[in-house]
């Protein structure tokens, strides 16, 4: 869960940044290079990303980036409350046909109206767009809510998960350990400036550079008619309504059963600081897929891509996805 990005004028003036009164539209591709300067990356030009759309269903239409002209040989989900953008700098740095995802009620797919984002509803619908756009993919990547669902699409549809990353989850996770995160994502939907909305991004993001949450903001909230901003995703996914579907214990029961039953690959990577993942859930992972692997990205939170994005693309490269 956490962050991601939208549009807006900015002037920066030491650590602040000042929205300026007029409107600016909003390219999603045009920030790739500040991705690249910030981590050190080689960029000769833009790299090839185009959106993608697929509608499931009448009322249901799923977004996606897909990087390069190739079929994609990775798939990525995000987690809650962020948008396929969080991948970027991997991606960068990676260099190989990928897919990346937005999830139901995040970045430009459609909210759903019986607002149920739980791992299995989701995981039918994306699988809809893996066997459209990545079919062949080596591997699917899931991060926190984005990684549950890909453990639900692993037994939905096998055939299209042929090796698993989960980052820093399990079916282990509990409103406890994700306190420091669930306190951000459910606070106020609406801003009255840019400026309001990127200090309380600052203050629960400590860690991170101003220049990489301004990019999250920018592509994850959008400005309103009357100038105020407020963030893409469907709250619903976090703060639900009595008739909206949690991801409640006997959903998280029948994901541990998945992960005992799963014959692809598996791979859990920890974030070496984050509160989500503990002992006990990578000893219960272990005992019930002993073949698994685990690995710690020490420096990293929950958000690994955010935190360490060259650790993961060279982790995955290592791999050959």
């Amino acid at each position: 869960y956490i962050y991601g990005h939208l549009p807006c004028v900015l002037v920066y003036r030491g650590n602040y940044a000042h929205p300026m009164t007029e409107r600016v539209q909003y390219d999603e591709f045009s920030m790739f290079h500040e991705n690249a300067s910030e981590y050190g990356l080689p960029y000769a030009a833009p790299p090839l990303v185009r959106r993608e759309f697929v509608q499931c269903s009448a009322d249901r239409r799923f977004s996606a980036l897909v990087w390069g002209d190739e079929s994609p040989t990775i798939v990525f989900l995000h987690g809650g409350a962020q948008n396929a953008h969080t991948w970027d700098t991997v991606l960068l740095d990676l260099g190989v046909p990928a897919l990346a995802i937005d999830l139901p009620g995040h970045g430009h797919s459609s909210w759903r109206d019986d607002a149920m984002y739980s791992p299995h509803s989701m995981a039918v619908d994306i699988a809809e767009v893996i066997a459209l756009h990545a079919p062949s993919a080596k591997a699917v990547v899931g991060m926190s809510l984005g990684g549950l669902t890909s453990l639900a699409l692993a037994g939905h549809a096998p055939h299209l998960v042929r090796e698993l990353v989960l980052v820093d989850i399990t079916p282990g996770v509990n409103g406890d350990k994700a306190k420091a995160i669930l306190d951000f994502v459910n606070g106020p939907q609406a801003f009255a400036s840019f400026d309001d909305l990127l200090k309380r991004t600052i203050e629960h993001n400590p860690t991170r550079t101003i220049e990489s949450l301004r990019r999250g903001i920018l592509h994850n909230a959008k400005q309103l008619d009357d100038g105020s901003w407020q963030w893409r995703y469907d709250r619903r996914s976090h703060i639900r309504s009595e008739n909206s579907e949690p991801i409640s214990g006997d959903a998280l029961g029948k994901l541990w059963d998945l992960i005992g039953s799963l014959e692809c690959p598996l791979t859990l990577l920890r974030g070496g600081t984050s509160p989500v993942v503990d002992d006990a859930d990578v000893a219960e992972l272990m005992r019930r897929q002993g073949r698994a692997a685990v690995l710690v990205i020490d420096g990293a939170g929950h958000s690994i891509q955010g935190d360490k994005p060259r650790e993961l693309a060279a982790f995955l490269a290592a791999k050959g996805v």
